[in-house]
């Protein structure tokens, strides 16, 4: 099996100041943090590309797009499955006094948890108070999946890896410590940001040595390496593919390392009007989302 190359290097979803549709591109500016840019409101232009992000084959243009509103970098309809790891790095797993697990721990997120950079977090009317319910950040290296992959070896498994993004994986600890399962506490609607770009599998090369952090409010809170992980990227392609086909454009989750919120001394916890963002290495970048807390009874929009 030979690995997934495509045409471009990095990859974003945009809606584009010229055309006022939806757009995906390679940013012209390789080394740009794209969505510190964003961020800080500075320009963003990006060469179009033509076909789909989960298409290898998709082309790069020469047509060049203003980012009017930099989206998740795949859409909730192409994602299809979220798949997550639980204590995942040794050093977290110690944090929060739980033993090293010996198998992956597997849980699923909904793609309505799903948002994109700057797009706010939501946290839900049910799980207020803040201070009660103690919501938390978590910088997660995200692998995207580009071919189905079904009873993969280790030795193969990143061969049918697309690309690398950021997530958060925003938890609800008061719901999370009550249960044995983790999908509600972690699934909510618009909790679960990713972005801002897809970095290709091939310009990544080994994903064991990527740095990756979280700032609240200007105060780093987590930083850490990919290569503390318990079960690295291999590892986990090949566990989760056994007897299950993982589908293109579904993504994993891998983990987060130590600094979460929920077992400082006193606890830290996100609350309205705080600033999150969290970093990755590769040239992923900055991924920024407000926090707001919901008011009123929020009703299911279909």
């Amino acid at each position: 099996m030979s690995p997934i190359r495509t045409q471009w290097t990095r990859l974003i979803r945009f809606v584009a100041a010229e055309t006022a549709q939806v757009h995906i591109g390679e940013p012209v500016d390789a080394k740009l943090d794209i969505g510190l840019s964003i961020h800080q409101k500075k320009p963003v232009k990006a060469y179009e590309i033509v076909g789909s992000a989960l298409d290898p084959h998709a082309e790069v243009t020469k047509n060049v797009l203003t980012v009017k509103e930099l989206l998740a970098p795949l859409s909730r309809d192409e994602v299809g499955l979220v798949r997550c790891l639980g204590l995942n790095y040794a050093d977290h797993a110690a944090e929060a006094n739980l033993a090293k697990p010996a198998y992956p721990v597997l849980f699923y997120k909904p793609v309505t948890s799903l948002i994109g950079p700057e797009a706010p977090i939501t946290i839900p009317k049910h799980s207020q108070p803040v201070e009660k319910h103690l919501p938390d950040y978590e910088v997660e290296l995200t692998v995207v999946i580009g071919k189905a992959a079904k009873n993969v070896s280790e030795t193969d498994a990143l061969d049918y890896v697309l690309a690398y993004t950021v997530g958060n994986d925003i938890s609800f600890r008061y719901h999370q410590m009550a249960v044995s399962q983790w999908n509600f506490s972690k699934g909510y609607d618009n909790t679960t940001p990713i972005g801002p770009c897809l970095v290709a599998a091939h310009a990544v090369g080994d994903p064991q040595n990527l740095p990756l952090k979280t700032v609240v409010n200007g105060k780093t809170v987590q930083d850490g390496t990919t290569a503390d992980q318990i079960f690295n990227v291999r590892q986990t392609i090949a566990f989760l593919s056994q007897g299950t086909t993982l589908l293109p454009g579904s993504i994993i989750m891998t983990g987060t390392p130590k600094g979460v919120g929920f077992v400082k001394k006193p606890p830290v916890y996100l609350k309205n009007g705080d600033d999150v963002n969290v970093w990755l290495g590769a040239g992923i970048g900055t991924l920024f989302n407000p926090v707001v807390e919901e008011r009123g009874n929020e009703k299911a929009k279909l």
